[in-house]
């Protein structure tokens, strides 16, 4: 087992923190986080789903357990609307089995933050400015100063910085469609009792398709979150950078939405979805609504001489996987794994490159078949039933890796 050095984590949100407790357990001296924003992560909102297996394996590495806060999710119910029926939550057209945890992403984060051991330095609001990599370090450049470090993790997302100064060459690209995202307290749904706590609605209509569960809200009650998947009208004016060579990736954030893009989004809720659900968009507040358009991407590797990468760093797949949060906590066991059985930096680099980059590859390729299944190239919704439906999911499943895939720890 390889004991001391030092660790830099870039990125201090869920995927960093899990990094950094990764790199405690695996034996690092001295671990510093630097985290761009100043503020509390803890007032992020979005939901997030864990399937049971992964959370099964992600208790057993001490990642999650059943104190996080969590809602139980047992069903997943397929509707459409139909002209031809007044019922408001439109037509059932199939029900799967749907054994996920829901989560919020800021009280998740916090839970794990506070998990992190006081030894470990954290730095909100230190944006890291360049790395300089050499043969046996990483150099950390940042308004403050510079530090040298024996590894750099990189959990900083998508515009990942890390990721840039490993492989400049390696960017997001533009899938063709947008994920509006809303969240709001439970005690606003005008009548609950139509939909059972323990359904995930997927509303599905030519084009796209609304997801709807309930998460926890921090305090002990529920919150609605939702998920609308469209392509837009090929003459709407997005103005959101989507030429990746010009501005690379960029999102709209929460009462950001121009009034074209609001116009689009009450089309949808009115014209296409049945009448509950078109509601549910409605009662959202412009403040809890945000809007990001769909990118996905792998690195070549997860590592680059003493660079590894984490979570969205290493992998984007489009969220339709059901796997974003699970993916990078199933990084931070594996680092922690390679760290604890090798007896040098590159044997744990190379033994988690081994592992997780094929990882990362599969999901973002999974998450492409899902996306042309589930919106650029939707069935006749309609036309389907129950039979139908399963037959249609485990072609778009594929090799059934929904929720995850399993955990191999090298």
């Amino acid at each position: 087992m390889m004991r001391g050095g030092r660790v830099a984590v870039v990125g201090g949100s869920v995927a960093g923190c899990a990094a950094a407790l990764a790199a405690h357990r695996g034996g690092a001296d001295e671990i510093t986080v630097y985290e761009r924003a100043a503020g509390d992560l803890a007032e992020r909102g979005v939901g997030l789903a864990v399937h049971d297996a992964r959370y099964a394996e992600l208790e057993s590495a001490g990642f999650l357990d059943a104190g996080m806060a969590w809602v139980r999710m047992t069903r997943r119910r397929w509707y459409v609307r139909d002209g031809a029926t007044a019922a408001p939550l439109g037509r059932e057209i199939a029900e799967m089995p749907f054994p996920f945890r829901t989560y919020n992403w800021g009280p998740l984060w916090q839970e794990l933050r506070g998990r992190v051991p006081g030894s470990v330095v954290f730095r909100a609001g230190t944006p890291v400015e360049a790395l300089r990599l050499g043969a046996d370090g990483v150099r950390v450049e940042t308004a403050a100063g510079a530090e040298r470090f024996d590894l750099v993790i990189g959990a900083d997302g998508y515009r990942s910085t890390v990721r840039a100064a490993a492989f400049g060459d390696v960017r997001p690209a533009y899938a063709g469609y947008l994920a509006w995202r809303g969240a709001f307290p439970e005690d606003r749904l005008a009548d609950p009792a139509p939909w059972p706590r323990e359904v995930c609605a997927y509303v599905v209509f030519p084009g796209g398709h609304l997801i709807v569960y309930r998460i926890p809200d921090g305090s002990g009650g529920r919150r609605v979150n939702w998920v609308l998947y469209t392509t837009p009208p090929p003459d709407l004016d997005l103005g959101l950078g989507l030429d990746l060579r010009l501005t690379g990736p960029t999102s709209l954030p929460p009462g950001g939405l121009t009034e074209a893009l609001t116009a689009h989004l009450r089309h949808v809720a009115d014209d296409l979805l049945p009448p509950y659900w078109g509601a549910l968009l409605h009662a959202t507040a412009p403040a809890e609504r945000f809007l990001q358009p769909m990118y996905d991407f792998a690195a070549p590797h997860c590592t680059a001489g003493r660079v590894l990468l984490v979570g969205d760093a290493a992998a984007v797949a489009r969220p339709h996987t059901g796997a974003g949060a699970v993916k990078a906590l199933q990084d931070a066991t594996a680092l922690e794994s390679c760290l604890a059985a090798a007896d040098t930096w590159e044997k744990a680099l190379a033994a988690y490159d081994g592992d997780r980059a094929p990882s990362g590859r599969a999901m973002v390729d999974l998450g492409r078949a899902l996306g042309d299944a589930l919106v650029l190239a939707t069935p006749d919704w309609r036309a389907m039933d129950q039979a139908a439906l399963e037959t249609w999911w485990r072609r778009a499943d594929g090799a059934g890796a929904f929720g995850g895939r399993r955990l191999r720890t090298p």
